[in-house]
């Protein structure tokens, strides 16, 4: 196959010419168009982002008793997941929920590289289907190239904004769909259709909008090579047991074309320099030359290796995901003997169990009681000792609701002052208020008894929260 170097131009690293197609591997110089093959890593790549982004977009209109089922109500600094309510308070669970999707990035990271980058990020979701789009009104990478470099005209025109009005329209919904987390989805259409959004309702949608019209329209790939930390860090993360998309060299070396018939010109090896393997790339690498920063890992080479392996009578998985160690005919090493990954799995697991800790030892109502310190006691006139307490109610759910407070240990004969008409607890904020606690100077045998403090919803007694303190009396 006749093959061609160009003088580079800035920002350009090499044109390859064959009689099929014209491929650039740039850096920004030229956009990259290509191709889109059916295979299973073609159909596996679809899929995985229909699996993790759809939700993205529905699960805001999921409603759950006449609300939003999951909310992360900001104005109110609550989390809503159903019947779940997690506060401030709370908020150490989702740190190790974000401690757990970066153990698992870096753990699949070193065991598959960046599956991440190929398969589900939002970068690459929304540049296939940028692209994907630009693919059914322009039609494949060859007329897309020339309808870039041909002149002006009605049909050029009707297409490009026919383009360019369905990729700001994506835009769009993505700003609209990344807004409703965060407010109710009903309302905040209501008020967006009627141009009644705050202030920082406009500035978040103008955001998104723009943000994602240029990332996934204009920059596409240039965003994974220049702007994400991910393409950096990913290299302190893979070793040469790592599993990635390698180029058989020694089977597929030297290169060269075949004739029509299948006989080859020459000695060779099995790769016929076909370039398909680069005219599917993304980000426009070309596998062969070995690892580069450019390659997300995304599969797709070996789909179109393995379709023109098929049509030449040659073996698949010239291209396949393998480790470097394989290739090189060293043993491929288990998981569980890859010691950083199961330094992540480890760090998984504890935080996936302090999740679950948190998750059922939550509660409706949590309940903090503070000791008056100055003084302990007070000694009333008919000779009983009373103990003040302050209490901090939390109510976590979506409702008010009134509590009883009761009390358990401390001395006998005890009497609760200051809530016989029960307090009113405000959903989805703390409640104080305070409670006198008085025994009998004789009941007293000790300096200090333990007293557990118990309130319960009055509707509902299932609804609880207990607290133990102290109960203080003169010295014995």
């Amino acid at each position: 196959m006749n093959q061609e170097v160009d003088k580079k131009e800035p920002g350009e690293v090499t044109t390859l010419y064959n009689e099929f197609e014209t491929w650039t591997v740039n850096t920004g110089g030229q956009t990259i168009h290509a191709k889109r093959m059916p295979g299973f890593f073609r159909t596996f790549k679809d899929r995985a982002q229909l699996a993790l982004w759809l939700p993205f977009f529905l699960v805001p209109y999921l409603r759950w008793n006449g609300k939003q089922a999951i909310l992360f109500d900001v104005d109110h600094n609550q989390f809503h997941f159903f019947s779940l309510t997690v506060l401030p308070q709370d908020i150490w669970m989702l740190s190790l929920v974000l401690l757990v999707a970066a153990m698992t990035l870096f753990a699949v990271t070193s065991v598959a590289s960046r599956v991440w980058c190929g398969y589900f990020c939002f970068q690459t979701a929304w540049t296939d289907w940028f692209t994907w789009i630009e693919d059914k009104i322009e039609g494949n990478p060859t007329a897309r190239r020339k309808l870039d470099n041909a002149p002006w005209s009605f049909d050029k025109l009707k297409k490009k904004v026919l383009k360019h009005a369905t990729w700001m329209l994506i835009a769009l919904l993505t700003g609209i769909s990344f807004s409703i987390w965060f407010v109710d989805a009903f309302d905040y259409w209501n008020k967006l259709i009627h141009f009644q959004l705050p202030t920082v309702g406009w500035v978040v949608i103008t955001m998104f909008f723009f943000g994602t019209y240029i990332l996934a329209g204009f920059l596409r790939e240039q965003t994974c090579f220049w702007l994400c930390p991910y393409a950096r860090i990913q290299g302190v993360m893979s070793d040469n047991q790592t599993i990635l998309p390698t180029y058989d060299y020694t089977r597929g070396e030297p290169r060269g074309k075949i004739r029509r018939g299948g006989e080859a010109v020459a000695p060779q090896g099995d790769c016929i320099d076909c370039f398909q393997c680069v005219q599917v790339c993304p980000t426009g690498v070309d596998i062969r030359n070995g690892q580069q920063l450019g390659c997300i890992t995304c599969g797709l080479c070996i789909d179109a290796c393995d379709v023109v392996m098929d049509k030449i009578n040659k073996p698949r998985g010239l291209i396949r995901y393998a480790s470097l160690d394989e290739l090189s005919g060293m043993p491929a090493k288990k998981i569980y003997q890859h010691p950083r990954t199961l330094v992540y799995l480890s760090i998984i697991l504890i935080a996936l169990a302090g999740i679950v800790w948190g998750l059922t030892h939550m509660g409706s109502l949590t309940l903090k009681v503070v000791h008056e310190r100055q003084p302990l006691f007070v000694q009333m006139s008919d000779g009983s000792i009373q103990n003040k307490f302050d209490f901090k109610v939390l109510n976590k759910t979506d409702k008010d609701f009134r509590v009883k407070v009761t009390a358990g240990g401390g001395v006998k004969d005890q009497v609760i002052v200051g809530v016989e008409h029960d307090p009113m607890t405000h959903h989805g904020r703390g409640t104080s208020f305070t409670v006198f606690v008085k025994a009998p100077s004789a009941n007293i045998t000790k300096d200090v008894v333990p007293i557990q403090f118990r309130v319960e919803n009055v509707d509902d007694p299932n609804v609880f929260a207990e607290y133990t303190s102290k109960f203080y009396g003169p010295n014995k």
